[in-house]
């Protein structure tokens, strides 16, 4: 079972939304993230460790923008460039203890797009 927030089932899809192409496989350098805007929304879409996330842009703290952030693909994790918050790219949790997140998109790759998920 993949993990609540990352990827969306099919059925799930229909139910809530549709999902939108935002990238093409091998647009975005494994390790790095790009800022999207859809509908509106600013996300940081990440190619990490084989896979993509993707989490709001602006960090919490003080709104720096999470898709300049440093990825390390072991944690599967973003570190904010400005003061170092690090956050999940699975579940948007902040690493260092605090109880604040960044919301986070469901995301899938079909015929080589990568295609995200709005409520």
């Amino acid at each position: 079972m993949q993990p609540a927030g990352r990827f969306a089932t099919e059925d799930q899809a229909v139910a809530e939304g549709t999902f939108q192409t935002i990238a093409r496989v091998g647009e975005i350098a494994e390790g790095q993230g790009v800022l999207v805007e859809v509908d509106g929304l600013f996300i940081a879409l990440f190619h990490c460790a084989g896979q993509y996330y993707a989490i709001d842009d602006a960090c919490p703290h003080q709104g720096a923008p999470l898709s300049d952030g440093v990825v390390f693909d072991q944690e599967r994790s973003v570190t904010c460039t400005w003061h170092g918050w690090r956050f999940s790219l699975e579940d948007g949790r902040h690493l260092d203890g605090s109880r604040c997140k960044v919301a986070t998109y469901p995301v899938r790759v079909v015929d080589g797009e990568v295609q995200i998920l709005i409520d």
